[in-house]
């Protein structure tokens, strides 16, 4: 009898094993749901829905990009970390979320590194510093000079606490030894009239949400936070060039799935996604808003993940950043 059920066991172990392996054969067969945890329209929705557009018609099925908001991004991300890990469920996440490692260690409902399989970086968006029209620096080396003769006195925005602007703008104060006060905001639309108004005299983001109004005349930039000069916005300068530190700072884009996704699965999606990067009219497009198309398998992408976590870990605790500032 013990032997029957041993065999009988193993005959099921086996049936379901098959039928794994045909599920994954066969994947998809229905639509995938992807989960960005921002608001539409910004930088993180444009990109996965561009990226995805092309990924969907290389898989044959719809990918159908849900928008979950809220709590910095953690509503978002919780919700895909309990998803099943069936290739069904896919996450974008920002430099955010890198921070988040630091910021709610202990207090997220999902753990930022085990709970997701990396998938692909897709996408790089270098940083500019922009300052309010009448304020009185004409480049960095100004801006740095006046702020050490006036500690406490410039005040800089951002679109939240822990985002990469914000936490870039800390690590050139650490870097100039500066001295500035960050007024956080609910997002950069907000930031952007602090700044216009003159609420605020710096803000760091994208160049897609600033380079228009610095071309209409509403904010002047000072730098870019890159090592070489950004195609869309290629007469913004250098931090170097402007007289600042070499400091390289950018938000960028990645995907990610629920932890325990078959490999097979990732890896496909992960492929597909660099292809759709490496397309002639993806990169026109990124190039337009000044973004870096990227395109990595999951190994690369663990293994940046792993870096961001302990670059921002250190900037965060030297600057004594909290959750709740």
């Amino acid at each position: 009898m013990k032997r029957c059920g041993c065999l009988l066991a193993h005959a099921l172990f086996g049936i379901a094993l098959a039928a794994i392996g045909e599920a994954q054969a066969q994947y998809p067969n229905k639509p995938i749901k992807w989960i960005v945890p921002y608001t539409p329209g910004g930088i993180t929705d444009t990109v996965t829905r561009l990226v995805t557009h092309k990924v969907q018609e290389a898989l044959g099925q719809p990918i159908v990009v849900e928008n979950r908001p809220g709590a910095n991004s953690i509503i978002g991300a919780d919700l895909a970390a309990k998803a099943a890990p069936d290739g069904y469920t896919f996450l974008t996440v920002i430099a955010a979320h890198a921070a988040n490692a630091t910021l709610y260690a202990g207090k997220l409902p999902f753990d930022p590194v085990k709970s997701f399989a990396p998938v692909s970086l897709v996408a790089i968006a270098p940083l500019i510093m922009t300052a309010h029209n009448n304020f009185p620096v004409r480049d960095v080396k100004e801006l740095i000079e006046y702020a050490r003769k006036n500690p406490g006195r410039i005040s800089f925005g951002s679109s939240g606490i822990g985002a990469a602007a914000h936490l870039t703008t800390e690590l050139f104060k650490q870097t100039t030894g500066t001295f500035m006060v960050h007024i956080p905001y609910r997002g950069t639309a907000p930031a952007l009239q602090g700044v216009m108004a003159g609420d605020i005299q710096i803000l760091v983001d994208v160049p897609s949400s600033m380079m228009p109004h610095v071309r209409g005349g509403k904010i002047r930039a000072l730098a870019m936070f890159s090592a070489n000069r950004v195609p869309g916005a290629a007469e913004v300068p250098t931090m170097q060039e402007a007289g600042g530190p070499a400091i390289e700072s950018s938000t960028w884009v990645a995907f990610l799935a629920p932890a325990g996704t078959p490999r097979e699965i990732v890896a496909r999606v992960s492929a597909e996604s660099a292809k759709a990067v490496a397309a002639a009219d993806i990169r026109q497009r990124f190039e337009q808003t000044g973004i870096i198309g990227a395109g990595t398998n999951p190994e690369q992408l663990a293994k940046f993940l792993d870096e961001e976590i302990g670059r921002w870990g250190k900037v965060i605790k030297a600057a004594g950043v909290k959750a709740d500032d």
